[in-house]
């Protein structure tokens, strides 16, 4: 955006990259809660913002672009009915039930602790998924196998979640073992733009131990398809994603902005693992850095609900992402950590930095902040080869911070296609 157009931003913490975007772009930026559709529509009439784009999963639930809208700001994201394809998993199942039926995990719902024990016991003996239906910022869903020993835990922890009241409903689904990938669709509601297919790292540590996390690192090849999957599997998840966003449109749910949309390539074909309703983290960096167009010109497109299928361009490289993380994170603890980094000197390298939960501590002087991830680095190259060595450079100057070893590894992506993984849902 800060290439193409003034940026104004609405933030929670004073995230670096953000606003080193405001300041080139000539724009500005205010400190508040980024869910108060006040806050953001008042901000946005005040700066006379042309087009927003909401791009988090808890604005868009708390209907901010609704606001956006009311206030007369063309917006980019689906309104909060649109949005409830993420935040109610529930509601994602039964529709997917109904456009794409051959997509769908086997499937129980639990509405209450007395319905727990049939929804589990449905499933026999075979592994199960517990997911809640409501938010939980990518870290709610629970696997027999790498989270839950047994049926007994599975239990548990279905349970566990109906007494928290996370999103009011438990979902039950059969474990499918296969490798995992997304695609992030760009659309204005009735255009959709495929990217290439993305893959996530989404455990903590390197041969895909310890607990499960928002994203270590993530990748795209030069093509639209990864090692273990065909162009099959990619065709017809693209085609499952039209089949949501149009259904979404003939109920009156305007959605427009990004489908993000999880599957599993399997000998069957895909299984859809779930939807949201706007970017992916990390997985949003991969695609973007490929951007080889003006984003404020896409936006405005979306926003008129003008897509044209060549609106969006991408160069035909590969990418990887890599989060460098506080020792601390995924371990429930939260300790701030100082960590140094040359910017500059990395971009001219060819790294891209991108800061998440960090703030400025100094020159060239960072400091953690909360429990997520710190920082991402990005590179693009014709081979995957080339641009994972750029990303592993970089990492390898930076202390204190720890990352994965195996992120871009091309070997670790073609035994996915010879022994099917079992991937975190989350």
């Amino acid at each position: 955006m800060a290439e193409h157009s003034e940026v104004h931003a609405v933030v929670g913490h004073e995230n670096p990259t953000i606003l080193g975007a405001v300041q080139r772009s000539g724009g500005s930026f205010t400190l508040g809660d980024v869910c108060d559709p006040g806050t953001v529509s008042a901000f946005a009439r005040e700066r006379e913002v042309d087009v927003a784009m909401v791009s988090a999963d808890e604005p868009l639930q708390a209907g901010v672009v609704d606001a956006l809208q009311a206030a007369g700001v063309s917006a980019v994201g689906p309104t909060r009915a649109g949005a409830e394809i993420e935040w109610n998993k529930t509601f994602a199942r039964e529709l997917l039930a109904e456009v794409a039926p051959e997509a769908v995990p086997r499937l129980r719902i639990a509405r209450a602790r007395d319905e727990v024990d049939a929804a589990v016991g449905s499933f026999g003996d075979a592994p199960v998924v517990v997911k809640p239906s409501g938010l939980t910022g990518g870290k709610g869903v629970k696997v027999m196998g790498p989270h839950l020993d047994t049926h007994a835990d599975a239990r548990a922890y279905a349970r566990e979640l109906l007494e928290r009241g996370d999103g009011g409903t438990v979902l039950v689904e059969e474990r499918i073992d296969g490798p995992e990938f997304t695609i992030q669709a760009i659309s204005d509601g009735r255009t959709v733009f495929f990217p290439p297919s993305t893959y996530d790292y989404p455990y903590r540590y390197d041969g895909d131990e310890g607990p499960g996390t928002g994203g270590m690192g993530s990748l795209t090849m030069p093509g639209a398809v990864l090692p273990f999957m065909t162009r099959a599997h990619y065709e017809q998840a693209c085609s499952i994603i039209e089949r949501v966003i149009a259904r979404l449109g003939a109920e009156g749910r305007h959605f427009s902005g990004v489908m993000n949309s999880g599957f599993f390539a399997t000998a069957e074909g895909v299984k859809v693992i779930e939807f949201n309703a706007r970017f992916g983290d990390p997985e949003c960096m991969n695609i973007m850095t490929l951007l080889d167009c003006s984003w404020p010109e896409v936006m405005r497109a979306i926003a008129a609900g003008e897509l044209g299928a060549a609106d969006v361009r991408l160069r035909g490289d590969a990418s990887v992402v890599l989060y460098l993380v506080s020792p601390d994170y995924a371990l429930r603890k939260g300790g701030a950590y100082e960590f140094a980094l040359d910017v500059d000197a990395l971009a001219a390298r060819g790294c891209e930095v991108y800061f998440s939960a960090a703030v400025g501590a100094g020159e060239r002087a960072y400091r953690t902040v909360g429990t997520s991830r710190a920082v991402a680095l990005v590179a693009t190259a014709p081979t995957l080869e080339a641009a994972r060595a750029t990303v592993a450079e970089a990492a390898a100057g930076v202390s204190v911070l720890e990352w994965r070893r195996d992120v871009g590894d091309l070997a670790y992506l073609q035994r996915l296609a010879h022994a099917p993984l079992l991937s975190n849902p989350a």
